[in-house]
Protein backbone atom coordinates (compact mmCIF):
# COMPACT_ATOMS: atom_id res chain seq x y z
CA UNK A 1 0.00 0.00 0.00
CA UNK A 2 1.70 3.18 -1.20
CA UNK A 3 0.45 6.32 0.15
CA UNK A 4 2.81 8.67 -0.53
CA UNK A 5 4.69 9.17 -3.97
CA UNK A 6 6.34 12.57 -3.69
CA UNK A 7 5.86 14.95 -6.46
CA UNK A 8 8.01 17.55 -8.03
CA UNK A 9 5.75 20.40 -5.95
CA UNK A 10 6.15 18.46 -2.88
CA UNK A 11 10.12 18.28 -3.30
CA UNK A 12 10.40 21.76 -3.65
CA UNK A 13 8.30 22.25 -0.63
CA UNK A 14 10.90 20.44 1.37
CA UNK A 15 13.59 23.03 0.26
CA UNK A 16 11.06 25.77 1.04
CA UNK A 17 10.23 24.59 4.04
CA UNK A 18 13.76 24.18 5.12
CA UNK A 19 14.80 27.56 3.90
CA UNK A 20 11.77 28.91 6.10
CA UNK A 21 13.21 27.29 9.18
CA UNK A 22 16.56 29.25 8.75
CA UNK A 23 14.85 32.58 8.02
CA UNK A 24 12.53 31.64 11.20
CA UNK A 25 15.63 30.61 13.08
CA UNK A 26 17.64 34.64 12.23
CA UNK A 27 14.10 36.49 13.15
CA UNK A 28 14.13 35.18 16.62
CA UNK A 29 17.28 32.79 18.31
CA UNK A 30 13.96 30.84 20.30
CA UNK A 31 12.85 29.34 17.19
CA UNK A 32 15.24 26.23 16.62
CA UNK A 33 15.17 25.42 20.52
CA UNK A 34 13.89 22.28 21.09
CA UNK A 35 11.19 23.82 23.19
CA UNK A 36 9.66 25.48 20.45
CA UNK A 37 10.12 22.84 18.16
CA UNK A 38 7.93 20.08 20.35
CA UNK A 39 5.94 22.63 20.93
CA UNK A 40 5.49 23.48 17.19
CA UNK A 41 2.41 20.78 16.94
CA UNK A 42 0.50 22.55 19.49
CA UNK A 43 0.12 25.91 17.62
CA UNK A 44 -0.94 24.50 14.01
CA UNK A 45 -2.78 21.48 14.80
CA UNK A 46 -6.38 22.95 14.70
CA UNK A 47 -5.80 24.85 11.19
CA UNK A 48 -4.38 21.15 10.49
CA UNK A 49 -7.67 19.68 11.43
CA UNK A 50 -9.41 22.05 9.28
CA UNK A 51 -7.11 21.42 6.26
CA UNK A 52 -6.89 18.15 6.32
CA UNK A 53 -10.68 18.02 5.29
CA UNK A 54 -10.02 21.67 3.35
CA UNK A 55 -7.66 19.75 1.08
CA UNK A 56 -10.66 17.51 -0.31
CA UNK A 57 -12.73 20.13 -0.55
CA UNK A 58 -10.52 21.87 -2.90
CA UNK A 59 -9.75 18.79 -5.04
CA UNK A 60 -13.45 18.62 -6.51
CA UNK A 61 -12.76 22.15 -7.11
CA UNK A 62 -14.98 23.63 -3.98
CA UNK A 63 -13.72 26.29 -1.17
CA UNK A 64 -15.05 26.75 2.11
CA UNK A 65 -14.33 29.91 3.56
CA UNK A 66 -17.22 29.40 6.50
CA UNK A 67 -14.50 26.89 8.68
CA UNK A 68 -13.80 29.89 11.15
CA UNK A 69 -17.04 30.64 11.90
CA UNK A 70 -17.79 26.82 12.49
CA UNK A 71 -15.08 26.78 14.56
CA UNK A 72 -16.30 29.79 16.71
CA UNK A 73 -20.02 28.50 16.48
CA UNK A 74 -18.95 25.16 17.93
CA UNK A 75 -17.03 26.33 20.47
CA UNK A 76 -20.08 28.94 21.77
CA UNK A 77 -22.49 25.56 21.68
CA UNK A 78 -20.12 23.38 23.55
CA UNK A 79 -19.64 26.16 26.08
CA UNK A 80 -23.06 27.55 26.27
CA UNK A 81 -24.63 23.86 26.88
CA UNK A 82 -22.01 22.82 29.57
CA UNK A 83 -22.35 25.79 31.20
CA UNK A 84 -26.19 24.92 31.18
CA UNK A 85 -25.72 21.67 33.17
CA UNK A 86 -25.14 19.69 30.40
CA UNK A 87 -22.26 16.95 30.73
CA UNK A 88 -19.29 17.84 29.25
CA UNK A 89 -19.03 14.59 26.88
CA UNK A 90 -22.29 15.75 25.65
CA UNK A 91 -21.84 19.39 25.52
CA UNK A 92 -18.99 18.03 23.20
CA UNK A 93 -20.80 15.67 21.00
CA UNK A 94 -23.50 18.71 20.56
CA UNK A 95 -20.45 20.90 19.03
CA UNK A 96 -18.97 18.50 16.90
CA UNK A 97 -22.98 17.62 15.18
CA UNK A 98 -23.20 21.29 14.94
CA UNK A 99 -19.76 21.46 12.74
CA UNK A 100 -21.54 18.71 11.21
CA UNK A 101 -24.75 20.39 10.33
CA UNK A 102 -22.97 23.86 9.47
CA UNK A 103 -21.22 21.77 6.38
CA UNK A 104 -23.97 19.54 5.42
CA UNK A 105 -25.68 23.25 4.98
CA UNK A 106 -22.80 24.62 2.65
CA UNK A 107 -23.17 21.08 0.90
CA UNK A 108 -26.77 21.29 0.55
CA UNK A 109 -26.62 25.02 -0.82
CA UNK A 110 -23.71 23.56 -3.13
CA UNK A 111 -25.03 20.50 -4.29
CA UNK A 112 -29.39 21.18 -4.04
CA UNK A 113 -29.86 24.39 -4.86
CA UNK A 114 -26.49 25.04 -7.21
CA UNK A 115 -25.03 28.24 -5.55
CA UNK A 116 -21.25 28.42 -6.21
CA UNK A 117 -19.18 27.21 -3.21
CA UNK A 118 -17.16 30.58 -3.27
CA UNK A 119 -20.23 32.72 -2.34
CA UNK A 120 -22.39 29.95 -0.74
CA UNK A 121 -19.62 29.50 2.25
CA UNK A 122 -18.71 33.65 1.80
CA UNK A 123 -22.71 33.58 3.35
CA UNK A 124 -22.23 30.89 5.56
CA UNK A 125 -19.16 32.21 7.14
CA UNK A 126 -21.30 35.38 8.15
CA UNK A 127 -24.71 33.56 9.35
CA UNK A 128 -22.49 31.15 11.43
CA UNK A 129 -20.37 33.80 13.08
CA UNK A 130 -23.56 35.82 13.72
CA UNK A 131 -25.57 33.43 15.29
CA UNK A 132 -22.23 32.32 17.56
CA UNK A 133 -22.48 35.91 18.57
CA UNK A 134 -25.91 35.48 19.21
CA UNK A 135 -25.67 32.84 21.78
CA UNK A 136 -22.47 34.40 23.54
CA UNK A 137 -24.37 38.03 23.60
CA UNK A 138 -20.48 38.75 23.89
CA UNK A 139 -19.64 36.28 26.68
CA UNK A 140 -16.75 33.82 27.04
CA UNK A 141 -17.95 30.34 28.69
CA UNK A 142 -15.10 28.86 31.02
CA UNK A 143 -14.63 26.18 34.00
CA UNK A 144 -14.23 23.13 32.01
CA UNK A 145 -13.62 19.83 34.31
CA UNK A 146 -9.77 18.94 34.40
CA UNK A 147 -9.95 16.06 32.01
CA UNK A 148 -10.82 18.51 29.33
CA UNK A 149 -7.83 20.32 28.86
CA UNK A 150 -5.99 17.10 28.30
CA UNK A 151 -6.70 17.06 24.33
CA UNK A 152 -5.20 20.73 24.03
CA UNK A 153 -2.92 21.28 27.14
CA UNK A 154 -1.80 17.24 27.34
CA UNK A 155 1.19 15.32 27.11
CA UNK A 156 2.43 12.39 25.96
CA UNK A 157 6.12 11.74 26.77
CA UNK A 158 7.41 15.31 25.83
CA UNK A 159 5.40 15.27 22.74
CA UNK A 160 1.90 17.25 22.72
CA UNK A 161 -1.37 15.28 22.08
CA UNK A 162 -2.19 17.36 19.44
CA UNK A 163 0.41 15.86 17.12
CA UNK A 164 -0.25 12.47 17.71
CA UNK A 165 -4.55 13.43 17.28
CA UNK A 166 -3.43 15.49 13.83
CA UNK A 167 -1.26 12.41 12.98
CA UNK A 168 -4.02 9.75 13.23
CA UNK A 169 -6.50 12.34 11.37
CA UNK A 170 -3.54 13.38 8.15
CA UNK A 171 -2.90 9.22 7.61
CA UNK A 172 -6.68 8.38 8.02
CA UNK A 173 -7.13 11.13 5.18
CA UNK A 174 -4.49 9.86 3.27
CA UNK A 175 -5.47 6.58 3.55
CA UNK A 176 -9.40 8.14 1.98
CA UNK A 177 -8.26 9.60 -0.53
CA UNK A 178 -5.42 7.16 -1.91
CA UNK A 179 -7.01 3.72 -1.58
CA UNK A 180 -10.64 4.19 -1.49
CA UNK A 181 -13.23 4.77 -4.38
CA UNK A 182 -14.63 7.48 -2.29
CA UNK A 183 -10.97 9.02 -2.85
CA UNK A 184 -10.79 8.02 -6.25
CA UNK A 185 -14.23 10.17 -7.27
CA UNK A 186 -13.08 12.84 -5.40
CA UNK A 187 -10.06 13.16 -7.88
CA UNK A 188 -12.33 12.45 -11.00
CA UNK A 189 -15.21 15.61 -9.69
CA UNK A 190 -12.37 17.61 -9.87
CA UNK A 191 -10.57 16.68 -13.10
CA UNK A 192 -13.86 16.42 -15.00
CA UNK A 193 -17.20 17.33 -12.87
CA UNK A 194 -19.48 16.97 -16.41
CA UNK A 195 -17.70 13.34 -17.43
CA UNK A 196 -18.34 11.60 -14.15
CA UNK A 197 -22.38 12.84 -13.95
CA UNK A 198 -22.81 11.24 -17.01
CA UNK A 199 -21.06 8.32 -16.17
CA UNK A 200 -23.95 7.84 -13.58
CA UNK A 201 -21.76 8.61 -10.44
CA UNK A 202 -23.39 10.89 -7.89
CA UNK A 203 -21.43 13.82 -8.09
CA UNK A 204 -23.51 15.74 -5.43
CA UNK A 205 -23.20 12.53 -3.11
CA UNK A 206 -19.64 12.88 -2.98
CA UNK A 207 -20.12 16.44 -2.43
CA UNK A 208 -22.14 16.73 0.51
CA UNK A 209 -19.63 14.65 2.31
CA UNK A 210 -16.67 16.33 1.56
CA UNK A 211 -18.62 19.63 2.64
CA UNK A 212 -19.81 17.33 5.96
CA UNK A 213 -16.10 16.13 6.89
CA UNK A 214 -14.88 19.96 6.29
CA UNK A 215 -17.76 21.39 8.88
CA UNK A 216 -16.98 18.10 11.19
CA UNK A 217 -13.06 18.39 11.44
CA UNK A 218 -13.94 21.98 11.92
CA UNK A 219 -16.41 21.13 14.83
CA UNK A 220 -13.31 19.01 16.57
CA UNK A 221 -10.55 21.69 15.77
CA UNK A 222 -13.29 23.96 18.22
CA UNK A 223 -13.05 21.18 21.07
CA UNK A 224 -9.14 21.16 20.68
CA UNK A 225 -8.74 25.12 20.50
CA UNK A 226 -11.01 25.67 23.56
CA UNK A 227 -9.19 22.39 25.91
CA UNK A 228 -6.07 24.70 25.09
CA UNK A 229 -7.30 28.05 25.53
CA UNK A 230 -9.87 27.07 28.64
CA UNK A 231 -12.01 29.25 27.67
CA UNK A 232 -14.59 29.48 24.51
CA UNK A 233 -15.73 32.82 22.67
CA UNK A 234 -17.84 33.89 19.60
CA UNK A 235 -14.50 35.00 17.70
CA UNK A 236 -12.48 31.90 17.99
CA UNK A 237 -10.86 30.62 14.46
CA UNK A 238 -11.05 34.27 12.71
CA UNK A 239 -8.50 33.83 10.09
CA UNK A 240 -8.54 29.64 10.32
CA UNK A 241 -10.03 29.52 7.07
CA UNK A 242 -7.06 31.88 5.21
CA UNK A 243 -3.93 29.59 7.13
CA UNK A 244 -5.55 26.08 5.96
CA UNK A 245 -6.72 27.19 2.22
CA UNK A 246 -2.57 28.44 1.81
CA UNK A 247 -0.99 25.27 3.55
CA UNK A 248 -3.43 23.46 1.12
CA UNK A 249 -2.77 25.33 -1.94
CA UNK A 250 1.18 25.91 -0.96
CA UNK A 251 1.30 21.78 -0.63
CA UNK A 252 -0.01 21.72 -4.00
CA UNK A 253 -3.41 21.06 -4.24
CA UNK A 254 -4.64 23.03 -7.46
CA UNK A 255 -7.49 25.84 -6.82
CA UNK A 256 -9.48 24.37 -9.99
CA UNK A 257 -9.32 20.79 -8.54
CA UNK A 258 -7.88 17.24 -8.80
CA UNK A 259 -5.08 17.33 -8.27
CA UNK A 260 -3.28 17.36 -4.83
CA UNK A 261 -2.66 15.23 -2.04
CA UNK A 262 -2.90 14.95 2.15
CA UNK A 263 1.02 15.10 2.24
CA UNK A 264 1.70 17.99 0.34
CA UNK A 265 -0.91 19.43 2.55
CA UNK A 266 0.97 18.23 5.54
CA UNK A 267 4.43 19.89 4.70
CA UNK A 268 2.39 23.59 3.60
CA UNK A 269 0.77 23.51 6.74
CA UNK A 270 4.52 23.06 8.60
CA UNK A 271 5.95 26.19 6.42
CA UNK A 272 2.58 28.19 7.45
CA UNK A 273 2.87 27.31 10.96
CA UNK A 274 6.73 27.58 10.95
CA UNK A 275 6.52 31.03 9.33
CA UNK A 276 3.43 32.09 11.91
CA UNK A 277 5.10 31.31 15.28
CA UNK A 278 8.80 32.34 14.20
CA UNK A 279 7.13 35.93 13.63
CA UNK A 280 5.20 35.59 16.93
CA UNK A 281 8.44 34.47 18.72
CA UNK A 282 9.51 37.76 16.77
CA UNK A 283 7.11 39.84 18.06
CA UNK A 284 5.38 40.84 14.66
CA UNK A 285 2.27 42.42 14.46
CA UNK A 286 -0.98 39.78 13.85
CA UNK A 287 -2.29 41.87 11.03
CA UNK A 288 1.44 41.91 9.38
CA UNK A 289 1.37 37.96 9.72
CA UNK A 290 -2.21 38.23 7.64
CA UNK A 291 -0.55 40.26 5.16
CA UNK A 292 2.26 37.92 5.16
CA UNK A 293 -0.05 34.55 4.68
CA UNK A 294 -1.91 36.16 2.51
CA UNK A 295 1.09 36.94 0.15
CA UNK A 296 2.32 33.48 0.41
CA UNK A 297 -1.11 32.53 -1.09
CA UNK A 298 -1.38 34.85 -3.65
CA UNK A 299 2.51 33.87 -4.85
CA UNK A 300 1.55 29.71 -4.25
CA UNK A 301 -1.29 29.97 -6.58
CA UNK A 302 0.80 32.19 -9.39
CA UNK A 303 3.81 29.99 -9.02
CA UNK A 304 1.64 26.64 -9.35
CA UNK A 305 -0.06 28.55 -12.68
CA UNK A 306 3.09 29.36 -14.08
CA UNK A 307 4.10 25.76 -13.60
CA UNK A 308 0.71 24.29 -15.34
CA UNK A 309 1.46 26.45 -18.28
CA UNK A 310 5.17 25.70 -18.64
CA UNK A 311 4.68 22.05 -18.40
CA UNK A 312 3.01 21.71 -21.91
CA UNK A 313 5.87 23.80 -23.71
CA UNK A 314 8.47 21.81 -21.59
CA UNK A 315 6.94 18.80 -23.31
CA UNK A 316 6.64 19.78 -26.74
CA UNK A 317 10.13 21.15 -26.57
CA UNK A 318 11.43 17.64 -25.54
CA UNK A 319 9.31 16.04 -28.70
CA UNK A 320 10.66 18.75 -31.05
CA UNK A 321 14.14 17.68 -29.77
CA UNK A 322 13.51 13.58 -30.05
CA UNK A 323 12.17 14.59 -33.86
CA UNK A 324 15.10 16.61 -34.97
CA UNK A 325 17.49 13.84 -33.33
Amino acid sequence: MKLWRASVSEAVLLGVLVLTFLVMSQLSPHFLTPQNLLELPRFFAEVGLIALAMTLVILTGGIDLSVGSIVGLSAVVLGALHQGGIPLPLAALAALLVGLGAGLVNGFLVTRVGIPPLITTLATMAVFRGIALGISQGRAFRDYPDFFFFLGQGYVGPFPVQLFLFGALALAFAILLSQTAFGRKVYAIGHNEVAMRFMGHDVDRVKLAVYALSGTLSGLAALVLVSRFSTAKADLGQGFELDAITAVVLGGTSISGGVGGIWGTVLGLLVVGAVRNGMTLAFINADVQQMIIGGVLVASVALYGLMDKLAPMARRGREVGREAS
